[in-house]
């Protein structure tokens, strides 16, 4: 089915047709006997033929650290959710953890012409503001917070205060693994909020072991046996990550040590692995589907011209107690 068809059929010239599907003048009753044919028969314009007439490809770039991510699945989940019903399709582009690459990843999508960009940063320099500022898309950040830039972040700060808040009850020597400050969020923010709890629960932030881990299970196990070789007497741990939290896991057990009553231990992030461990490990959920649907909504505010204000939107958090904590296994 092409124009020339619907032409013969609605008995027009695919002139006429041509105006139709332009926004051209076309009088009412040809306009709607165009109509009826073209929702009868079906009929698409080619992506060419839309491209040439609304100067919009329907393609929208999305940037991701890691495909594998679980929260990120559920992030671009919620993004194409929105997208699809608008219409729109994802071109996905997976940085493998590496901030230079988002970079060139910002850059080279622009060269394929989408109509906007989704960033799920990671460590956020002044140059991927300067990038951002400088784009001829509409481009959201999601994950991260940037300052007087279109983004959805999480409140990481208060997620892991209150993570924290939570097990320093039954705490006698806590621990904490994180990951690197230059990741804002998952780094600088989740560590702060756990150093404020410890001190708003009169724990003496000195005394605290600390290690930085990446986000993998093997970091985890390995920061954990450190942490038990230098402080054998720790019995509390908690860690930026659900992923972390699982390899510390791993290594507590092999080192013969019971949980929660030997050593309880926390991740954050709500992960499907950490609701299925054993025990179930107590965790922060963060709505991560509903803030890729929130970016994506307000990225297609922006492509039509709806969203003139800059909006920095903060999703919120919960604890989700389980098996890992002493205090949810004494009540049980």
């Amino acid at each position: 089915m092409n124009i020339s068809d619907i032409a013969r059929l609605a008995g027009v010239s695919k002139a006429t047709v041509s105006r139709y599907l332009n926004d051209g003048y076309v009088s009412s009753d040809k306009r709607e006997n165009i109509k009826r044919i073209i929702e009868e028969t079906g009929y698409k314009p080619s992506s060419q033929a839309r491209t040439l007439r609304t100067k919009r490809t329907g393609m929208i770039g999305v940037i991701i650290p890691k495909i594998s991510s679980e929260s990120v699945s559920r992030m671009v989940e919620g993004i194409g959710s929105i997208l699809k019903k608008k219409g729109f399709k994802l071109l996905l582009a997976d940085t493998a953890n590496n901030s230079k690459e988002e970079l060139t990843y910002l850059n080279a999508l622009k060269e394929y012409n989408v109509d906007g960009i989704i960033l799920l940063g990671t460590v956020l320099s002044k140059q991927h503001r300067i990038t951002i500022e400088e784009s001829e898309v509409p481009v959201v950040v999601l994950a991260q917070q940037l300052e007087g830039s279109p983004c959805v972040y999480y409140d990481d700060f208060d997620a892991a205060k209150s993570l924290t808040d939570l097990m320093v009850k039954t705490a006698r020597k806590i621990a904490y693994i994180g990951v690197s400050n230059k990741d804002r969020a998952t780094g600088k923010n989740r560590y702060d909020g756990f150093m404020t709890a410890s001190r708003e629960n009169n724990i003496d932030t000195n005394r605290i072991i600390t290690k930085e881990a990446d986000y993998s299970l093997e970091a985890g196990y390995e920061q954990a046996g450190k942490i038990l070789q230098e402080v054998p007497d720790v019995d509390t741990i908690v860690c930026a990550t659900d992923n972390i939290a699982l390899g510390a896991i791993k290594r507590i057990r092999e080192l013969g040590m019971n949980i929660p009553q030997d050593i309880q231990i926390a991740g954050m992030g709500d992960s499907h692995m950490g609701m299925m461990s054993t025990p179930e490990l107590t965790s922060i959920h963060y709505y991560y589907k509903t803030g890729g649907m929130e970016a994506a909504k307000l990225l297609l505010n922006m492509i039509s011209g709806e969203e003139m204000v800059v909006r920095e939107i903060k999703m919120s958090c919960k604890v989700v107690g389980r098996q890992t904590h002493r205090e949810l296994e004494l009540s049980s």
